[in-house]
């Protein structure tokens, strides 16, 4: 009989185990994270849209200059509300729940991209109505800054926020990628399609907020309000290190507002319209999502403050090279460039302020620290316009590079603190003063001012 021929045995096959980052396994932070993503391609629409609208609106009657000026006005508008109304939506961060703050600031966002849907629907739309609207945006962008700031490090351990922080910033990246683009595009079909679609995210936004559970608060504090209310600035003026890292993203992306020049460049420098607005628009996330993702699953950990004042000296000259540019790819490449060196600046400064702040200050803290984020971008949007009105948009795009460079140099000389950081827990006698001082006053209600 002939030898039985053995049957081989075959090896189940077994998928790869895909590695899902920590903080996405905890269910109310994975609502948050996917709720900050709908929230942002949402905001990144009606940030192109109404731009694009009222430098098209004012194109039509003004020559490019003084267009350029009305478009650095939409900055100044959003940034008033978010100015007056700073240390307040502080203190009510750090008093009320931060999931409804957050919740019906996201509403009022929702209602103000319906407005404007209904207006382009009946062809109503005018820039006196863009401009009420895009200040009403403001007061809701003023509350659900501080609130989604402040509640994120709640929702997940100590240990893990960092990579919450750099995951974060992958959902505000992505969610930033894509809405320019889903936003130009909407828009070249019809402006009404854009701000409902943009409400309609709004929603879903709202409805993934509705979804986290109770969470963590910190202890009521027991100062009258108005001593709550300068706490913040109190914590921020007296720890070197997060006021450095503050004030150094406010002046360099103060001076080098790039991206509030993009539809002059879109119309007029590049000559692409509003469907080239849209990758203009996207390419500096693209380069932040990328490194972004790096830093998700390899942290920072180490030279944490020489390496935040090499990124902004880079996004200065990324800047610069941007406004000299007149080929699309070059520009796009530029942008990409100071996207990413963004991205690593602002997850340093992120886990600066966290680390170093106790959580009962964290919703003040981040209202100051959101105060200085928007007036580097609102404000300097308004100040971009004002530079491109007298010296002209290219001149102003590319002195403003020069200037975020020149800012760089003297943040690493004023803040040696900053300039030396090695680690973001870094004990910092300084900033141990200062907490303790902030929390001390919680202890204390009959402290005089």
């Amino acid at each position: 009989m002939p030898a039985a021929v053995a049957t081989p045995r075959l090896t189940p096959y077994t998928p790869p185990v895909v590695a899902i980052p920590a903080p996405l396994r905890i269910a109310n932070y994975r609502a948050y994270w996917i709720g900050r993503f709908a929230l942002t391609i949402a905001s990144m629409m009606m940030v192109v849209v109404i731009g694009w609208q009222v430098y098209d609106l004012a194109r039509a009657t003004m020559a490019p200059r003084d267009a350029a000026f009305l478009l650095g006005m939409v900055g100044l508008v959003q940034f008033v509300p978010l100015f007056g109304l700073t240390l307040i939506v502080g203190v009510v961060a750090d008093r009320v729940d931060r999931r409804q703050i957050a919740r019906a600031a996201v509403a009022l966002q929702m209602a103000c991209a319906g407005v404007l849907g209904a207006l382009a629907w009946r062809d109503a739309l005018t820039i006196e109505a863009l401009f009420v609207v895009a200040f009403v945006f403001g007061i809701g962008r003023a509350f659900a800054g501080p609130a989604l700031s402040a509640l994120a490090p709640n929702l997940v351990p100590r240990e893990l926020l960092p990579s919450a922080i750099a995951l974060g910033s992958i959902s505000w990246q992505t969610g930033a990628i894509a809405g320019p683009p889903l936003g130009a595009y909407l828009y070249a079909a019809s402006a009404a399609t854009a701000y409902i679609a943009a409400a309609a995210l709004f929603g879903a936004a709202l409805g993934l907020l509705l979804l986290i559970g109770p969470v963590p608060r910190p202890e009521a504090a027991t100062v009258s309000r108005w001593r709550s209310l300068v706490d913040g600035l109190f914590y921020v003026r007296h720890n070197r290190i997060v006021l450095g890292a503050i004030s150094l993203d406010l002046f360099a992306v103060l001076l080098g507002g790039a991206t509030a020049m993009l539809p002059v460049y879109a119309r007029d420098v590049l000559h692409v319209g509003v469907e080239g607005l849209g990758p203009l628009r996207a390419a500096p996330a693209v380069g932040a999502a990328v490194t972004a993702l790096a830093l998700a699953f390899r942290p920072l950990n180490r030279n944490v403050g020489p390496v935040m004042f090499v990124c902004v000296a880079l996004f200065g000259a990324a800047t610069a090279v941007f406004g000299l540019s007149t080929n699309l790819l070059l520009s796009l490449a530029a942008l990409a460039v100071l996207g990413a060196a963004d991205m690593i600046s602002v997850f340093v400064r992120s886990s600066l302020i966290q680390m170093h702040t106790p959580d009962a200050m964290r919703g003040r803290v981040s209202a100051v620290s959101m105060l200085f984020i928007s007036a580097s971008n609102e404000l300097g949007e308004f100040e971009s316009g004002i530079t491109a009105a007298w010296l002209g948009p290219v001149e102003a795009v590319v002195a403003g590079g020069i200037g975020a460079i020149v800012v760089t140099g003297l943040w690493a000389w004023g803040f040696p603190e900053l300039r030396r950081a090695d680690r973001f827990a870094d004990p910092d006698p300084v900033a141990a003063d200062a907490a303790e001082i902030a929390t001390a006053g919680d202890a204390k209600p009959n402290i005089a001012l």
